[in-house]
């Protein structure tokens, strides 16, 4: 959720009886995590915050700043778990996505406090490996560790299912992304409340020229410059790059990019997170 996932949607899923994270982009400058540590936490609410791994050897402060704030929770996934040694000497709880089986032994070998099954329906990054629920089970016999599940976890069905599996509690993102607090324009939250297909690929990482990992494509709304490029990527050139510049600065949705997972056509209207979590709340029915 870096991007939509800033303090104030944190806030709000904390104070709804949610736990709410915000997550930080590759580039995100120490000032601009403590500005939304600020949000997230206010009135001494609870918050987590999600590190990318991979990013850490470029943007080092990113891990300083987060060991000076202390949240409750630190997600580091995607790429170097290193970090996770130091924020759990320092006292913090520590989690990592497993999107698939192979991830399952480097986040043993870590040392994290728990971890997020992430199957391929997710939103955002990570693997397209294995569907949510045959990972979950395989996870769940494979290690002592506490289980979050997600990806396509919609509503209070799906967490109900989840639990029934064995798993803890869900790791949702798509359900608020067109939340009242999310920091999507209202352009984007009316293209996503508009959308209904999804797909997978590395073509938005290639034409911001962003250094993921070639393993870790995301899922993202469907259009057509999605599909003019996909399986092509390594030919991807700087006119298209630029025409992806434009797009994304025109908020034209044919070519511009928004993340999401599988779920998104199950959003119909903006709520609040509160609404959102309430939802999720009543999977004791």
């Amino acid at each position: 959720m870096a991007g939509p996932g800033k303090g104030r949607l944190a806030h709000a899923v904390s104070e709804a009886g949610g736990f709410g994270m915000f997550g930080v982009d590759s580039v995100a400058s120490e000032e601009w995590i403590r500005e939304q540590a600020a949000v997230a936490g206010a009135g001494g609410t609870s918050y987590g915050v999600g590190l990318m791994g991979w990013a850490q050897a470029e943007a080092p402060w990113q891990l300083e700043t987060v060991l000076d704030l202390k949240p409750a929770l630190v997600s580091v996934s995607f790429g170097d778990l290193s970090p996770v040694g130091r924020l759990r000497d320092a006292g913090i709880l520590t989690a990592t996505q497993v999107c698939a089986l192979p991830d399952l032994d480097a986040a043993h070998e870590a040392g994290v406090d728990l971890v997020v099954v992430r199957g391929a329906e997710g939103g955002g990054h990570g693997r397209n490996a294995m569907a949510t629920l045959p990972l979950l089970q395989m996870v769940l016999d494979r290690t002592p560790l506490p289980v979050l599940a997600a990806g396509g976890i919609l509503n209070r069905r799906g967490l109900a299912a989840v639990l029934a599996a064995g798993a803890e509690g869900a790791w949702v993102g798509t359900a608020f992304l067109a939340c009242v607090e999310a920091s999507g324009s209202p352009s984007t939250k009316a293209h996503l409340l508009a959308s209904s297909e999804t797909g997978y690929g590395r073509v938005f990482d290639v034409a911001q020229q962003y250094a993921w990992p070639r393993e870790y494509g995301g899922r993202a709304v469907a259009n057509a410059f999605f599909d003019e490029w996909v399986g092509h990527e390594d030919e991807m050139d700087e006119a298209a790059r630029a025409r992806h510049r434009e797009g994304m600065a025109a908020k034209d949705y044919g070519v511009a990019h928004v993340y999401a997972g599988q779920g998104v056509a199950a959003l119909s209207q903006e709520l609040t997170a509160a609404e959102v979590v309430a939802e999720f709340a009543r999977a004791v029915e």
